[in-house]
C-alpha cells in the first residue's frame, strides 16, 4: 500500500528521471543497468518505484527550474512512503551539497556525475549486498539500436558561461581498450551504432598512457564487428584536429556528421566567453572539415545575449550562420550559472525580451537553411538506420543525421539498414518509401 512504511523493507523497483545532454542519459542507462543487476525492476511509474532518481543538468536556468519542479512532485511521495529512497545526482550536485541538503532534506542522497557509489551504497545497504560483487558491469542490459558510450569525462577548458568544469570535474580519459571492449559487448547485445561522448570528445586521450586521440578511438572501435555506424559528441573549434578530420573522412563506419559548437559568431563576444578562437579560426576549421569531407553534415551551438552582446555582434552571429549553412543549429539565449566566470564578473546585460527575439529570429533564419538543405534530398536514396516506430511510420536516421520517416508496412525494420528514397521534406525531418527490405 501506498502508505506503509518501507524503513527495513527491501527495495524492489526504481525510476529515473533524466533531463539534459547525452553525458546525463549515458549515466542514467548506466545506474539504470546496476540497479537491474541488484534485482530490482524498472518503472516509469514514480508512486510504484521505491527507489526514485532524479539526474538533473544545470547548464540553463529552464534545466534548473524543471529540477527543482520535479523534485517538489516526488516530496509528498516521500511523506507518505518515508523508507523509499530519493536521490538526486547529476550537474545540480557539487562536491559539497550540505546547501541541497538543507533545500531538500527529504532526499536521501545525492550523487555527482558519473558517481554511482553514493546511490548504490544505499540501496546495497537496504539490500544487505555487497554490490561491487553483483555487477559485472555498467552497460546496459537491454540497450537499443543505438547506444552511448561515455569516453572522456570532465572538461578542462573553462568557459566564462558554463558550469559544467565545475560539477563533472578535470578531464578523465577511459583506456582505449576498455572503450573497444564495451562496443563489442554492446554489439554481442545487438547494438548497431555506438556514439562516443565526451564534454569535448576531441581532447579524448591526451591524459593517457602514449597520448592516443580521437582518432586512433575511431579506427580501433571501427574494426569491431557487429557495429555498423559511429558517432561522436560533442566537438570543440580548438580541438578538432586535422588527424581526427581525416579518420571521420577515411573510415566509413564514422559518420559524416559534426556537431562543433561556434557559440557566438563575433570575436569580442568570443573572448568574453573564454572560447580560444576567433571566427575566422572557426570558419577556416570549416573549410578544412568540407575540403575532407565534402558531403559532410555540420551542427552547432549558439548563445544568444550573453553578456554585453550588442545588436551588431548579434547581426555578426546571425551572418556566420548564413555564411556556414549549418544542417542543424540549436540557438538558446544566455542564462547566468551561479559561480561562473560571468556570473562573477560580467553583467547579464541584454533584457530578456530581447534574447527571445534574438533567438526568434535566428530560429527564423535556420529554419528556412534548414529547409532549402533538405530539400535536395527529394528524389534521392539514403541509407537509414532505423531505430523505432514513430506514429505509426518507422524512423530513422541517415550517416548524416538526418531523420527519416517511411511507412509501417508487414516487415520488420527495427534495427536495420534501409535503402530509402526521399519523397517529402522539412527543416525537421523526410519522409520516403523503403527500397527493399534492409540488412
Amino acid at each position: 500500500m501506498e502508505g506503509d512504511i518501507l524503513n527495513g523493507h527491501r527495495p524492489r523497483s526504481f525510476a529515473i528521471w533524466t533531463i539534459g545532454c547525452q553525458m546525463n542519459k549515458a549515466d542514467s542507462e548506466r545506474l539504470a543497468s546496476a540497479l537491474s543487476q541488484l534485482g530490482l525492476e524498472e518503472t516509469d511509474d514514480f508512486r510504484q518505484a521505491d527507489v526514485i532518481v532524479l539526474n538533473s543538468c544545470v547548464v540553463r536556468q529552464s534545466a534548473e527550474e524543471k529540477v527543482v519542479g520535479t523534485l517538489g512532485l516526488v516530496k509528498p511521495l516521500k511523506e507518505r512512503r518515508p523508507g523509499r529512497i530519493i536521490a538526486l545526482m547529476g550537474c545540480m550536485v557539487g562536491p559539497k551539497p550540505d546547501t541541497l541538503r538543507q533545500r531538500f532534506p527529504y532526499v536521501d542522497v545525492f550523487a555527482r556525475p558519473q558517481e554511482y557509489r553514493p546511490i548504490l551504497d544505499l540501496v546495497g545497504r537496504r539490500l544487505g549486498v555487497n554490490w561491487e560483487g553483483c555487477l559485472s558491469s555498467f552497460i546496459p542490459l537491454r540497450p537499443g539500436v543505438s547506444a552511448f558510450i561515455p569516453v572522456i569525462h570532465g572538461c578542462d577548458r573553462m568557459c566564462t558561461f558554463c558550469i559544467i568544469p565545475y560539477r563533472r570535474g578535470r578531464e578523465v580519459s577511459r583506456p582505449l581498450e576498455e572503450v573497444v571492449q564495451e562496443a563489442r559487448l554492446l554489439a554481442q547485445k545487438g547494438v548497431r551504432e555506438v556514439v562516443l561522448l565526451g564534454q569535448i570528445v576531441d581532447r579524448y586521450g591526451h591524459d593517457l598512457p602514449g597520448r592516443p586521440d580521437l582518432a586512433d578511438l575511431l579506427e580501433a572501435v571501427h574494426r569491431v564487428p557487429g557495429i555498423e555506424r559511429i558517432r561522436f559528441l560533442t566537438s570543440h573549434p580548438a580541438d578538432m584536429t586535422d588527424r581526427i578530420i581525416q579518420a571521420v573522412a577515411r573510415l566509413e563506419k564514422v559518420c559524416k556528421h559534426i556537431n562543433i559548437p561556434v557559440q557566438a559568431g563575433d570575436d569580442e563576444v568570443l573572448a568574453r566567453m573564454r572560447r580560444g578562437y576567433t571566427r575566422d579560426d572557426y570558419l577556416r576549421l570549416i573549410e578544412r572539415i568540407r575540403s575532407a569531407i565534402p558531403d559532410v553534415a555540420l551542427s552547432t551551438d549558439v548563445i544568444v545575449g550573453f553578456c554585453g552582446e550588442t545588436e551588431a555582434q548579434f547581426r555578426r552571429t546571425l551572418d556566420l550562420l548564413a555564411e556556414v549553412r549549418f544542417d542543424k543549429v540549436h540557438i538558446a539565449p544566455y542564462s547566468p550559472r551561479p559561480g561562473t566566470i560571468a556570473s562573477r564578473r560580467m553583467e547579464d546585460d541584454v533584457p530578456p525580451e530581447e534574447k527571445r527575439r534574438r533567438v526568434q529570429e535566428a530560429e527564423r533564419l535556420q529554419e528556412r537553411i534548414a529547409g532549402e538543405i533538405n530539400a535536395r534530398y527529394l528524389g534521392k536514396t539514403v541509407e537509414v538506420l532505423v531505430d523505432g516506430r514513430e506514429r505509426g511510420k518507422w524512423r530513422g536516421r541517415t550517416t548524416t543525421d538526418k531523420l527519416v520517416f517511411f511507412p509501417d508496412g508487414e516487415r520488420d525494420y527495427m534495427g536495420k539498414l534501409v535503402e530509402v528514397r526521399i519523397t517529402r521534406a522539412s527543416p525537421w525531418a523526410l519522409q520516403g518509401e523503403p527500397v527493399g527490405a534492409g540488412r
